[in-house]
């Protein structure tokens, strides 16, 4: 059983150039099979909103989700590292009320990390949860919950004007203390600068190879979640289609009475089977 790792060991793999990958995943059998896998990190985004409740977006997700969600993770993933997400509305208003959220995620799902979006705006938040003694991870580009202002779901930082402004949220995410940075859809340009520029790890979700790590989607990864999938994606298996048309099969064999057969049925007791039927005639 590998050790789970730490701040400590995740500042080391960027000082050696080891990359670090993790993964989102929102329930016991995903994060196990996470685990099994070898992952470094598991994030349980508010990407949970789409993917496990059919949301359309994820400004619908509450903290009851999320603390939800990461106590199922944690259960299916004891010896792996965990990261919550701090939904939309969990910490806009005060540093207050962001310390007091990211204390639920810490003492009610055992997490080792908590995520938030935004940079230079929430520099006092991270502040705020970093000084209190939590371990917290920005994210910058691209961040969902505050797609709207951006201009929809698109990538970021393409141009020096906009590129500016993601080199400033990253400089606010270190200088208030964030132990790592998360950037979404910017150029690897501007990735490989910050993550030289930068002494946290920088990791990457749709930013590019040259940085310290790589997170996806399981949804997107795995093709279980098909409203849509980013072009970042790499998609390594189709388990919609599997899944598909084994419910396809299996409502096939009820009706055509293949299932279930004899094999899936519990017998009465040898011996006992003359006892059994008439007792069964009492009740006629």
């Amino acid at each position: 059983m590998a050790k789970k790792k730490g701040r400590l060991d995740f500042v080391n793999m960027k000082k050696n150039g080891e990359q670090v990958t993790w993964v989102t995943a929102y329930d016991f059998p995903m994060a196990s099979f996470a685990e099994a896998a070898g992952m470094d990190m598991i994030l349980v985004g508010d990407s949970l909103g789409m993917i496990t409740l059919g949301y359309q977006g994820t400004i619908p997700v509450t903290m009851e989700d999320c603390i939800s969600h990461c106590k199922a993770v944690r259960r299916g993933a004891p010896n792996t590292f965990v990261m919550g997400d701090m939904p939309f509305g969990s910490y806009q208003v005060s540093d207050q009320q962001a310390v007091e959220n990211a204390v639920r995620f810490f003492k009610e799902a055992d997490v080792d990390a908590i995520k938030l979006e935004g940079g230079v705006r929430v520099e006092s938040r991270i502040k705020a949860m970093a000084d209190a003694g939590m371990l917290v991870c920005g994210h910058i580009g691209l961040t969902p919950q505050s797609s709207g202002p951006l201009g929809g779901f698109k990538a970021q930082g393409l141009d020096p004007a906009s590129a500016r402004y993601v080199i400033e949220d990253a400089l606010a995410v270190e200088r208030a203390g964030a132990y790592a940075l998360l950037v979404e859809a910017v150029p690897p340009e501007l990735t490989q600068f910050l993550a030289k520029k930068l002494t946290i790890p920088v990791y990457s979700i749709g930013a590019g190879a040259p940085c310290d790590g790589q997170l996806l989607i399981c949804g997107d990864m795995i093709g279980m979640f098909q409203a849509f999938t980013p072009k970042f994606v790499k998609v390594y298996a189709n388990v919609a289609e599997v899944i598909t048309n084994a419910f396809k099969e299996y409502v096939e064999d009820v009706r055509t009475g293949k299932f279930p057969g004899d094999e899936h049925c519990y017998h009465v007791r040898k011996g006992m089977e003359e006892e059994y039927a008439a007792m069964l005639k009492e009740y006629e």
